[in-house]
Formats: C-alpha cells, structure tokens, sequence
C-alpha cells in the first residue's frame, strides 16, 4: 500500500507539472490564431465598411449640428417676435384705457343729451380706427412671425433637396 501511495504521489507530480505546460500550449494555438493571415478581399472590404462608417457619423454628426442650429434660431427668433406682439399688446390695451379714461372725464363735462351723444359717437369712431390700426399692426406682426419662424427651416429644407440632388 506505501508503494501505491507513493505511485500515486508521483503520478500527481506529473500531472501538475503537466497542466502548465499543456495550458502553454493551448495558450500559445490561441494566440498563432491571430496571426493567422485574413483574406485581403476581406481586408479591404472591412477598411471600407469602415470608412462608410464613418463618412456616415460626419455626415449624421453635420446634420444633428445643422439642425441644432436651426432650431436655436428658430427660437430665437420666436422670443423675440412673441416679445414683439407682446409689448404691441400692452400698448393697445394702455392707449385704449387712456382714451376711455378721458372719454369718461369728457362725458362728465356734458350739459345736454345731443352734446353726449355727439361725443360718444366721435368716441366710438376714433376707438374703431384705433383698434383697426392696433389689429392690423398685430397681424403684420404675426404675418412676420410666421415668415420668420418658417425661414430656417425652408433654408434647411431647400439645401437637404439639394445635397440629395449633388449626392
């Protein structure tokens, strides 16, 4: 039994000083492999998906940045023409209560009824003419809003046609 204790001992030995060995070479297969020679065919074909890549990205890269700027003017320009009607608004409404104020103070001045009416009429002829000129400021500026709003995109618009056309 010593004898087979003692074989078995040895048999061990062997094998560990095997295992390392065996792995160095399965290590080494594993690394000849990448020096294993690829097809040029396959070469090129992968150096051109490649480059298609990556003309790709810059062109998706040029689109997102030309878009981004775009939008930011777009914006811009919104802000400020929606300032634009803003402001034109708090003038109407200040001119309008301006002019009813004193309208008021003119029909307490009044000491006969034809004397009223005359001055509500004149009144109501000045407010509609005021009120027209208000409206149609505020559509011209609406009318330019819109214009202005569209101009970035139309201009984006009319060059991806044309790079479509060139491509």
């Amino acid at each position: 039994m010593t004898t087979a204790k003692i074989d078995t001992a040895k048999s061990e030995k062997k094998t560990e000083q095997a295992a390392p060995k065996a792995t160095k070479s399965v290590e080494n297969e594993v690394f000849a492999m990448n020096k294993m020679e690829v097809p040029a065919f396959i070469q090129e074909m992968t150096e051109k998906s490649v480059d298609q890549a990556r003309e790709g990205y810059a062109k998706v890269k040029s689109a997102s940045e030309e878009a981004s700027a775009m939008l930011e003017e777009t914006m811009e320009v919104t802000r400020d023409s929606f300032m634009e009607i803003n402001l034109k608004a708090v003038d109407a409404a200040k001119d309008n209560s301006e002019a009813a104020f004193s309208h008021i103070r003119d029909m307490f001045g009044v000491k006969s009824l034809s004397e009223a009416i005359e001055l509500q009429s004149s009144y109501s002829r000045k407010q509609y003419d005021a009120m027209s000129q208000q409206v149609r400021e505020m559509q011209e500026t609406a009318t330019k809003l819109a214009t202005t709003m569209s101009q970035p995109a139309k201009e984006a618009f009319d060059k991806s046609m044309k790079d479509m056309k060139l491509a």
